[in-house]
């Protein structure tokens, strides 16, 4: 992502120019994860302004480049160890043989990753909402209100079937989703779906596991509230779920 370029992915203002056997890259992004830890990044950049979104290069660019930088570390609201970074490019020299793909092929191989990205989403809203309903179902058989567990009020019960059933209505659109995609399909509209459902599961999830706690699953003491808090980029990251739904309804409407 860049300042000015999140779900307008195309409108990305990175440039790399042509100079003899290199490319030079100038321009910054942001909100770049696990960047801390990586020897090598992916760069999409303009090399053809006027081509739009078919005049976008991808560069592999190796840490310790000269020109390259990472000018901040931005933490989130799940806090660390969950910080993005901004890379800086200023002049950064970048050899012929570093592009992926092909010159102004970047953005068609971005989104040829997004199907298996948004599936990954996918798969991990799932594990966290399984995690909750776990933590959920044992603190409701161990936590007792008016002489009895909270397990055997109707109320508590009725948020642990309604957690279940959601959390199993993902998982076969995951599985399904992820198996026809590994036996070579492309499914952007299923991906799309996936993403959306169970992004947004894993938050009402994650609402009802805080609610089934009450004032624990408020505390930093329990990991309830972290995972709360952590879960909510999924709604955002791969593209956001408004995006997905554009995807879908334009699949649809065609």
């Amino acid at each position: 992502m860049e300042p000015n370029a999140g779900s307008d992915a195309a409108g990305i203002e990175t440039r790399a120019e042509k100079r003899g056997n290199k490319w030079v890259l100038n321009g910054n992004k942001h909100f770049i994860s696990n960047r801390a830890n990586a020897d090598v990044v992916m760069v999409m950049a303009k090399t053809d302004k006027a081509k739009g979104a078919a005049g976008v290069t991808a560069f592999i660019v190796e840490k310790g480049t000269p020109g390259f930088s990472v000018a901040q570390r931005q933490l989130t609201m799940a806090g660390p160890p969950e910080g993005q970074a901004e890379l800086v490019f200023e002049d950064c020299e970048i050899p012929e043989e570093n592009i992926i793909g092909g010159v102004g092929l970047g953005f068609k191989a971005a989104m040829a990753s997004l199907d298996e990205g948004r599936v990954h989403v996918g798969a991990m809203s799932l594990g966290a909402a399984k995690r909750l309903l776990e933590m959920s179902v044992n603190y409701s058989k161990q936590r007792v209100q008016f002489g009895k567990p909270i397990a055997a009020f109707q109320a508590i019960q009725f948020m642990l079937a309604e957690m279940a059933t959601e959390i199993y209505a993902a998982e076969q659109m995951v599985y399904n989703t992820a198996w026809r995609i590994d036996n070579g399909e492309s499914l952007p509209t299923e991906s799309a779906m996936v993403k959306l459902f169970a992004s947004e599961m894993v938050g009402r999830v994650a609402d009802k596991a805080v609610q089934i706690h009450g004032g624990m699953g408020y505390m930093a003491e329990l990991p309830v509230e972290r995972i709360y808090r952590e879960v909510r980029v999924l709604r955002i990251l791969e593209g956001t779920n408004e995006i997905q739904k554009l995807v879908i309804s334009r699949s649809l409407l065609k």
